[in-house]
């Protein structure tokens, strides 16, 4: 086990080293959306080691809030998300997952490590903070549902402000951006089933060929962003997996389809269920099959406050970064789920990778974690000054 609490004669260097400690140990043990539990329980006890309240609620299962100052209004709340990815590692770096089929391929443990060591940081300078801050590890940010968790818990109660962080390979160590208005995508999942009638490939006139009509319904739903939408929005319309058939001379009588649908725009996020379902089963009754659609509804576009955006780039500034306005990214955010409640920002630091996020040899730069915590530190305690100046 770690021991990761911070004393007053560590210094930056010793906050740096105890940081990548943490984080390789975080990286070592990847745990899944809600298996999050040995993670928490680490999380626990080194908040408690450093004599960092952990919120009792009971309804979180996985993951920690930790809360720090006053335990009075006005209350401002820092973000991480703790949980790994379905993916087999291939980095080859020492602490490599020990969990084949699990790894940090995201960065969250970089995230955690970093909203850690902000904790840290705080927690030293308690008594002059003018309100509380809550710092929030979040479970299952992957699954798309982890925020609801923590707002169904009632962490975010009282919360006046909100900021959350994720790391970017494509940014340098030492750069940091955001943007007013949206940030990431809505994204939402579908499955489309098509079920013909099987026959000999010999013979295909004998049944009714669910392959063919899977492949017209994958063509057709590319003219959604062409013809269904406004050519100033935003979408993707993505079918990421495709399974039908057994052999190489029968035509199976069912194709599954799935994949994602992604829009920075919240009404046209609301129609285009309806819009597919047109696609399929029109196309479904012309070539004699059925098409069945069965949508899962993720998160919303992640939608960047104007002030708070400003503000954490201004901070940005002040903490030594070179900032950034970045334009909008398809990837998606549970992040969403809070600015739904709260008003706040979502910000990229550089980790300079060469691999990209979700790819099984992604490494973060660790020269990035300290530089990070201090970041999210100086932004707790500028906006408590500034929601009391309100």
């Amino acid at each position: 086990m770690v021991k990761a609490s911070l004393t007053h004669s560590s210094g930056a260097a010793g906050l740096e080293e105890r940081l990548i400690e943490i984080r390789r140990n975080l990286h070592q043990e990847p745990e899944l959306s809600n298996e999050e539990h040995e993670t928490t329980r680490k999380l626990k006890q080194w908040l408690k080691e450093a004599e960092i309240e952990v919120l009792d609620l009971p309804e979180l299962k996985t993951g920690v809030i930790a809360q720090i100052g006053t335990g009075k209004e006005p209350i401002m709340a820092l973000r991480a998300d703790i949980d790994a990815l379905p993916i087999h590692e291939e980095s080859g770096v020492p602490f490599r997952s020990k969990f084949p089929g699990k790894m940090h391929a995201c960065g969250h443990d970089f995230h955690t490590a970093v909203a850690l060591g902000a904790a840290y940081l705080l927690k030293e300078k308690e008594k002059e903070l003018q309100g509380t801050v809550r710092i929030i590890f979040q479970p299952a940010e992957e699954t798309g549902h982890g925020a609801k968790d923590v707002v169904n818990s009632g962490g975010l109660d009282g919360v006046s402000a909100i900021f959350g962080l994720h790391n970017s390979p494509e940014l340098a160590v030492g750069e940091l951006g955001t943007c007013e208005g949206a940030i990431t995508a809505g994204v939402d999942r579908f499955e489309i089933v098509i079920s013909g009638i099987g026959a000999h490939a010999a013979t295909p006139e004998k049944g009714t060929d669910a392959i063919v009509a899977a492949s017209q319904i994958i063509l057709a739903l590319q003219t959604i962003s062409s013809r269904r939408v406004s050519a100033l929005d935003a979408v993707v319309v993505s079918v990421t997996r495709i399974s039908g058939g057994n052999t190489w001379n029968v035509l199976p009588g069912t194709v599954e389809l799935e994949g994602t649908f992604r829009t920075l725009d919240v009404e046209v996020q609301k129609r285009i269920p309806d819009s597919i379902r047109q696609i399929i089963e029109g196309i479904g009754a012309s070539a004699g099959v059925s098409a069945e659609l069965k949508w899962y509804p993720g998160p919303l576009a992640t939608i960047n406050d104007a002030r708070w955006a400003n503000f954490a780039s201004d901070t940005a500034k002040e903490s030594g970064y070179v900032t950034k306005v970045l334009g909008p990214s398809m990837g998606g955010e549970d992040f969403s789920y809070y600015l739904q409640h709260t008003p706040g920002a979502f910000v990229f630091v550089g980790s300079s990778s060469p691999f990209a996020l979700h790819h099984p040899r992604f490494t973060p730069d660790e020269a990035a974690l300290l530089p990070a915590a201090e970041y999210y530190s100086h932004l707790a305690v500028r906006c408590l000054k500034e929601l009391n100046t309100r």
